[in-house]
């Protein structure tokens, strides 16, 4: 594992904070023990109403032109996404407290599209709206057919005076890009065969949980060059750490994204098709199926092409006994992972999982400045 060179650490000073509305809020009072107890230092944050009225005939302008989305981690600087795990750290801490006074959403609404099928996106997006209030509603890959029964730019508009949110999971990237262009509320990726933004922000959350930062650590993943891998390459863009991807010959991430991210010069980056050297003093070890939805009909060929790209024991002691194994599930185990790996102490994989629920109200918290 590279040494930590610094730390990914949240500063009250070089954030602004909003000034709450309410008089007693739940997040505010809870801060102050949940801080005491942690070794990141952490700001404390509010909830504030916004007074903003409008006349009909201008909500859809002045939406538009407020209006924030969750597309890229690019998307947003450096201090954003920083604030943003922050807000996810204390927002978390307080579900876990088993307080459920803070209800921001309340009364709002939020449409989600599922073009791709996914437990993990689903039930993550529909608890933690419910949790702080709102009320989410699914739409499945029959109840739409975004882009085949209707165009995605009146799904886009339709959806919007409906709704407060909306999120979305789809194959092609071009779909959310039109969402948010024509949605009048804001969008937020729930992944696309591109990228996967909200999968990375609770990758970041889960190692400012177990290792204390992003920043100054080496990331290696290894398997197929696939949306997580190009949604490491984003947030590579704006937090410096060393990221490594070891995949096979022809399957390596997209060259456009990989040269920005190392155009950027923000941090390391290599592509690599020998996993046991990348390994070498990784603080994560990070795999993924070798075949996605949509990659099927391919299984039996890449399971040939992918031989010597498992994440087994013997890569993982290459690796050192600090490193921590990550998957973004669902894993095909005794394929791209072992059963010994998945199940073995220093595997994070489960806390993983369940933060995505909790970097995902944080993003929604964001973007519809709750």
């Amino acid at each position: 594992m590279a040494a930590i060179s610094s730390s990914l650490c949240f500063d009250s000073s070089s954030l602004s904070s909003k000034t709450s509305s309410f008089s007693d809020n739940p997040l505010r009072r809870f801060s102050a023990t949940f801080a005491s107890s942690s070794p990141i230092s952490r700001r404390k944050i509010s909830c504030q109403t916004s007074s903003l009225a409008a006349s009909p005939a201008s909500v859809d302008a002045q939406a538009k032109t407020a209006k924030k989305d969750f597309l890229h981690i690019t998307d947003y600087d450096k201090a954003t996404i920083l604030k943003i795990l922050d807000r996810a750290i204390e927002v978390k801490a307080l579900l876990k407290s088993g307080d459920r006074s803070y209800q921001p959403f309340k009364g709002k609404s939020m449409a989600m599209i599922f073009a791709k099928p996914s437990m993990r996106t689903r039930v993550s997006f529909e608890t933690g709206f419910f949790l702080l209030g709102g009320h989410a509603i699914y739409l499945g890959p029959d109840d739409i057919q975004m882009g085949k029964r209707e165009e995605t730019r009146d799904v886009a508009r339709v959806l919007s005076r409906y709704n407060d949110i909306i999120m979305a999971r789809v194959f092609a990237h071009q779909d959310i890009i039109d969402l948010a262009k024509y949605a009048t509320v804001p969008v937020v990726n729930g992944l696309t065969d591109y990228n996967h933004p909200c999968q990375i922000m609770a990758d970041a959350l889960t190692m400012i949980e177990h290792i204390g930062s992003v920043e100054g650590t080496k990331v290696v993943y290894v398997g197929d060059g696939n949306n997580i891998v190009h949604s490491w390459l984003l947030l590579a863009e704006i937090i410096p750490f060393h990221f490594v991807c070891a995949c096979p010959k022809g399957f390596e991430p997209d060259q456009k994204t990989v040269k920005k991210a190392q155009q950027a010069g923000i941090s390391k980056i290599e592509i690599t098709n020998d996993p046991k050297e990348a390994v070498i003093g990784a603080d994560v070890v990070y795999s993924d199926v070798w075949a996605s939805m949509g990659q099927k009909e391919e299984a039996e060929h890449r399971r040939k092409v992918f031989q010597g790209f498992q994440v087994d024991e013997a890569l993982m002691k290459l690796a050192g006994p600090k490193a921590y194994f990550m998957h973004c599930l669902p894993a095909e185990r005794g394929v791209e992972v072992t059963d010994g790996v998945i199940e073995a102490p220093n595997s994070i994989v489960f806390p993983q999982a369940e933060n995505r629920m909790h970097a995902q109200n944080a993003i929604m918290l964001h973007v519809l400045d709750a």
